[in-house]
């Protein structure tokens, strides 16, 4: 995450909001997306401070539109909850914009933190059972009025239209280098043509879903490590059940991350998969569709093959959207998705037994 502003540069921004920092503002957190910094104020609170990154989200609108609507609803079906909504500047708005920068400050859970993976099942237990809450309180809540803030961003028919057209202009040369992963992909198709079925499907229903549910977007207590919310809701948008189970599967059950190129060292933790499906499902498991239970082990290959497929067509494509460190690393990245959803395939008769018992 590039953080090259100058930090006094930030001053006029917390002015409105109304804030004075008591010492200059650090950078915050670990991720990759927007410009984030930790502020201290002088009465001894401490402040989030977000510019959000415009190339990614192109119309910042839509996520403080989506945030107030479900603030609202929130506010009458769940007024307990800890939904984390921005401060309002000194003239009312939930951002502040200045020279088409975006800005907006939120309040710092106290004794909160964050991890970047889960070293436990009772960590993925907590993370998964905290997405199921927030998804649980928005049950019911209409979709109307709300915006996609990165549109398609789980739409695996267009993710694979890309893959496509990124084989059909690839060099020669890197198809050659990619052509065991390519071939693994196009036989996978399967995987879209459920998805295509699936979206027909009446009882498939859109919710507001989160999108992003890496453990490190939820916020465990610094002492017990208990669940206390789901944060960075950027992506907070209508969707479908198997984006935020998907991405909890891709994301927890590895002990080694879409960044490892120890192949070896894949598999499928199923003491991780037990964990996260009964932390996920002790919330929601009342409000599913019969469809979106039949789906949950399904959850886990659509989001490892639609991320294998980014990364692989980004490599296809001469890596021009995730940055690299080395000329191999999208391919890389491909290859241990590739990996992932054949461990998760090689175990899906006792996967969906652990759902089953979940679901019990």
């Amino acid at each position: 995450m590039e953080h090259s502003l100058d930090i006094s540069s930030l001053l006029p921004v917390l002015a409105a909001f109304g804030l004075t920092p008591a010492k200059p503002p650090v950078p915050f957190g670990s991720g990759h997306i927007n410009h984030t910094f930790l502020v201290h104020s002088f009465e001894g609170e401490k402040y989030i401070l977000q510019k959000i990154n415009t190339q990614v989200f192109q119309k910042p609108e839509a996520i403080a539109n989506n945030l107030s609507l479900a603030a609202k609803h929130l506010e009458t079906h769940a007024p307990g909850y800890l939904f984390l909504t921005p401060v309002h500047t000194l003239t009312g708005d939930e951002m502040f914009v200045e020279a088409g920068e975006y800005w907006r400050l939120t309040v710092f859970v106290p004794n909160s933190m964050s991890i970047n993976e889960a070293t436990s099942p009772e960590q993925a237990y907590e993370a998964a059972r905290q997405f199921g809450l927030l998804a649980r309180h928005l049950n019911g809540l209409s979709m109307n009025g709300f915006k996609a803030t990165i549109p398609d961003f789980h739409n695996l028919t267009w993710r694979y239209q890309q893959f496509q057209q990124a084989l059909d202009s690839s060099s020669e040369s890197r198809k050659k280098e990619a052509a065991e992963c390519i071939q693994y992909f196009l036989r996978s198709k399967l995987i879209v043509d459920t998805y295509q079925v699936l979206l027909r499907n009446p009882d498939f229903p859109d919710r507001l879903m989160h999108h992003d549910t890496k453990i490190n977007n939820v916020l465990l207590n610094t002492t017990s490590q208990k669940g206390l919310c789901v944060c960075d809701l950027d992506t907070l948008m209508p969707g479908k059940i198997i984006s935020d189970v998907g991405d909890m599967i891709r994301t927890f059950v590895s002990p080694v991350s879409e960044e490892s190129t120890d192949f070896e060292k894949i598999s499928v933790r199923l003491e991780y998969y037990e964990a996260l499906m009964n932390g996920y499902l002790s919330e929601m498991k009342y409000v599913l569709t019969p469809t979106e239970k039949d789906v949950l082990f399904f959850s886990g290959p659509f989001l490892v093959y639609m991320q294998g497929l980014r990364f692989l067509a980004d490599f296809l494509n001469g890596d021009v959207y995730y940055p690299i460190r080395y000329p191999e690393h999208n391919l890389r990245r491909a290859q241990n998705q590739m990996v992932l959803l054949q461990k998760l395939f090689a175990n899906e008769d006792q996967l969906n037994v652990i759902i089953q018992d979940a679901l019990a």
